[in-house]
């Protein structure tokens, strides 16, 4: 079924990353490693929380499901990418893009309510640790897991459905090394008005709302402490409160900056240099910064590597 220049499609190709040839297999094989890092991160991170029963809290609950949600959000992308570095017609299959869009879509905004969450965790623990018990009881924690995984599938769904109603012209190219929504809208050749409408109307409550939450929790963490001063807490603190801020900094900063404050001056190179902080970077640190570095998932890591030496010596 053709209309003038446009006609039922079965692919797209994708451009991917601006990198001259000669440079091709150094940036794969970089990578390959940063995606192999952030598997084996955040993979590490779910299996010790399921192994010991030290781990099974509230904190860590939210962990777990973050790094499943980091590994899988990674993995939408990645593998692609890789594949397509190799390849000498760098393509995606229609449906194929819209299930990159929609799972995209899904664990970015999954791990982006399980900070919230994290950040809410964290507020009560400091702010009100008497009464933290009675406040992150098992039912709040399970709701706001679940509550997550059940607000991102109607999300991701509405905006891929209203992908799939746009037209496109045969043998689009999409100048990135993804199916991105903003990019897609640009190639499209139908009227994006709803598409554009719904990403500035749902941009503030699934975007800018959960990041200007957890601004709000740390900073009544970082109150909080000044009001107990401890030169050991403070340090420790703004170590800890730091470096998840500039995390979630980096993840927000890009994700607001790419689709609710597009500027016309973004070119397509820079676009996607900040896409890859979000898509690549950020789910790599993540499992360092809330896990790596705690004192319990090290305790809980030499317990296994422990048990795994025992029966050498027997």
């Amino acid at each position: 079924m053709t209309r003038r220049n446009q006609t039922v499609i079965s692919q797209f190709l994708l451009l991917g990353l601006p990198i001259p040839p000669e440079h091709q297999h150094l940036f794969y094989a970089l990578f390959l490693a940063m995606y192999l890092t952030t598997v084996l991160g955040n993979l590490i991170i779910i299996i010790l929380i399921l192994l010991d029963s030290h781990l099974h809290t509230p904190m860590y609950l939210f962990l777990s499901n973050l790094s499943f949600a980091d590994f899988c959000f990674s993995s939408v992308t990645m593998p692609k990418l890789l594949q397509n570095m190799q390849s000498q017609v760098p393509s995606i299959p229609y449906a194929g893009c819209l299930a990159q869009i929609y799972f995209f879509l899904y664990f970015g905004d999954l791990g982006n309510f399980l900070l919230v969450a994290m950040a809410y965790d964290r507020y009560v623990a400091i702010c009100f640790p008497l009464h933290y018990t009675s406040i992150m009881s098992p039912k709040l924690c399970v709701s706001l897991v679940v509550l997550s995984w059940v607000l991102t599938t109607f999300h991701a769904m509405l905006h891929t459905l209203l992908m799939a109603r746009l037209s496109f012209c045969e043998d689009t190219v999409i100048p990135h090394y993804f199916c991105d929504m903003s990019t897609l809208l640009k190639v499209a050749c139908s009227d994006t008005h709803d598409n554009e409408l719904a990403i500035f109307i749902l941009g503030g409550p699934i975007v800018v709302l959960p990041f200007l939450l957890i601004l709000v929790s740390y900073a009544r963490i970082v109150s909080s402490i000044f009001k107990v001063p401890s030169s050991q807490g403070i340090r420790k603190a703004f170590s800890t409160c730091g470096s998840h801020l500039s995390v979630v900094s980096l993840f927000y900063g890009t994700v607001i900056g790419l689709y609710l404050c597009p500027s016309a001056n973004n070119s397509t190179v820079k676009e996607t240099v900040m896409s890859l902080m979000y898509t690549m970077v950020t789910p790599m640190l993540n499992p360092f910064i809330y896990s790596l570095r705690n004192r319990d998932i090290k305790d809980a890591l030499e317990k296994i590597m422990y048990r795994k030496q025992i029966p050498s010596f027997l």
